[in-house]
């Protein structure tokens, strides 16, 4: 995929490979791996896993915040974060031609990222989440609308509070791609509720 290229417009993000190996069966092709919380071992062991499932399933991997893991086990795409940033070595990144994504919440974070010149943004939260308490409120459909008429091309991300029901309004507005967290595992069916995306996005 070209920077300006096509990316699938479904997103999920899992917490670990045992997550990929439920959800990739069913058509994922495009997901992130978000380890939190895990010694580094055990970190480069499910990036790993998570690597090679999805390499098997022919789905792109988006590895989260580990650049060095990510650069060390031959990975693809990376994300970051605004603070990641701050700590991770672009050149090394790019160097060892990782794809990057990258978080967005206000002007100069969007700034900030072009001069980075991503393979996607990210926006969000759109809605209010339920993930975790954060200092962004609902950024609305319209700031993805400006967002889309500022970076042309280059894909765009739909983060926060998204459902299947919301989906068409975000990319309506301008979202290339819609990605979700907990509308998936937090639901009683998982599957069915992944199913119901992959239907919705398709």
């Amino acid at each position: 995929m070209t920077r300006t290229g096509k990316l699938p417009r479904f997103y999920p993000i899992f917490e670990s490979a045992d997550w990929l190996a439920r959800m990739l069966p069913l058509g994922v092709k495009l997901v992130q791996l978000r380890v939190k919380d895990r010694s580094p071992g055990e970190t480069r062991a499910e990036i790993r896993r998570a690597r090679d499932l999805c390499r098997d399933a022919g789905a792109i991997l988006v590895v989260n915040d580990h650049w060095r893991i990510a650069i060390e086990e031959g990975c693809d795409w990376l994300h970051l974060g605004q603070e990641d940033l701050d700590s991770a070595d672009l050149a090394a990144i790019r160097g060892a031609g990782l794809k990057l994504g990258l978080s967005t919440h206000d002007e100069a974070e969007l700034a900030r990222a072009l001069s980075f010149a991503p393979d996607y943004v990210a926006l969000g939260p759109i809605w209010p989440t339920r993930l975790k308490q954060m200092k962004w409120h609902r950024q609305g459909v319209g700031k993805l609308s400006e967002w889309k008429a500022r970076i042309g091309e280059i894909p765009l991300v739909a983060i926060g509070g998204l459902s299947v029901a919301r989906a068409p309004e975000a990319f309506a507005a301008g979202a290339d791609v819609v990605s979700v967290v907990t509308d998936i595992t937090l639901d009683a069916d998982p599957e069915a509720r992944l199913r119901d995306w992959l239907r919705g996005t398709a």
